[in-house]
């Protein structure tokens, strides 16, 4: 980043100021010193009054904030990739400003929870009386961790700015950007050496694989071709059978018809005989 960011680092930096500073002086200014008025009614008006008087300035102050945090990241983007360890600090300062404005929205609608109320008694800002409301005294028991909340947060947003600034120095640049190189051709060095082992890895997963189809496929030619087998023999057998079957009753059938013809020639010779006695007798007469 080679262009000057005044107008951005001066909202982001009298904004945060203002946000930081004016929750750090009602948690240990207006909370606490109302409780010296004498009116325990008067004191939830005070209160309520000081943070209402407050709240538009913190809004704007956070707003400028925001705005200006929002060009100084976008002025130095190309760096927070590029810079090692920026991302990180860059990361953290993202979620303690998430953090501040959650815990700052909320309590804000606790005050206007007390603030509904009207004037009820209350001991301080954020201490309730005997006969402070059960509902204003639970919001007042949230607000007296929350004030403190808000302020510690915000240090760190500062703590966290003050620490990018220290790693703006070219000296620092050029130190992480070269750390931020090195850690990632070391990484791509790394993944290129594991391509061959990988290749390898995969080709003999590859190999077993396919042998273990082969075999698969064998098994089930074989099997197939097996069972075929036993199928054409079963047929076969039956065939036989079948042939077997006929030649029996082959054998039958020539057996009676050798008889039918022994009984037909000696029927025949009956009627030869016969008929040659007939032919003697009828000669004798003549």
């Amino acid at each position: 980043m080679t262009k000057r960011q005044t107008v951005f680092r001066s909202l982001h930096d009298l904004g945060l100021a203002a946000w930081f500073g004016g929750t750090l002086a009602g948690a240990t200014a207006i909370n606490g010193s109302v409780g010296a008025i004498a009116d325990p009614r008067e004191r939830a008006r005070a209160t309520n009054e000081a943070w209402d008087r407050w709240t538009p300035i913190n809004a704007a102050a956070i707003g400028a904030h925001l705005v200006g945090g929002a060009g100084l990241l976008l002025g130095n983007r190309k760096r927070v990739v590029a810079q090692k360890g920026e991302f990180t600090v860059t990361a953290t300062k993202l979620g303690l400003t998430a953090a501040a404005l959650g815990v700052t929205a909320y309590s804000r609608l606790l005050g206007k929870k007390i603030r509904a109320y009207g004037d009820t008694p209350v001991e301080s800002g954020t201490s309730p009386t005997a006969g402070t409301p059960p509902e204003v005294a639970a919001a007042q028991q949230q607000l007296t961790a929350l004030q403190w909340a808000i302020p510690g947060l915000t240090g760190g947003i500062i703590v966290t700015s003050a620490l990018q600034g220290e790693r703006q120095r070219p000296s620092q640049v050029l130190s992480g950007t070269a750390k931020q190189l090195a850690s990632t051709l070391s990484g791509v060095g790394s993944t290129i050496a594991g391509v061959p082992s990988s290749l390898a890895e995969h080709a003999t997963e590859l190999g077993s694989t396919l042998a273990e189809r082969a075999s698969d496929l064998g098994s089930s030619a074989s099997g197939a071709v097996t069972g075929q087998a036993r199928e054409v023999a079963g047929k076969g057998k039956h065939v036989a059978g079948k042939g077997k079957e006929l030649k029996a009753k082959g054998r039958k059938a020539a057996t009676k018809g050798r008889k039918e013809a022994a009984k037909r020639q000696k029927a025949a010779a009956k009627v030869a005989a016969k008929a040659a006695a007939a032919t003697g007798t009828a000669k004798l007469a003549s």
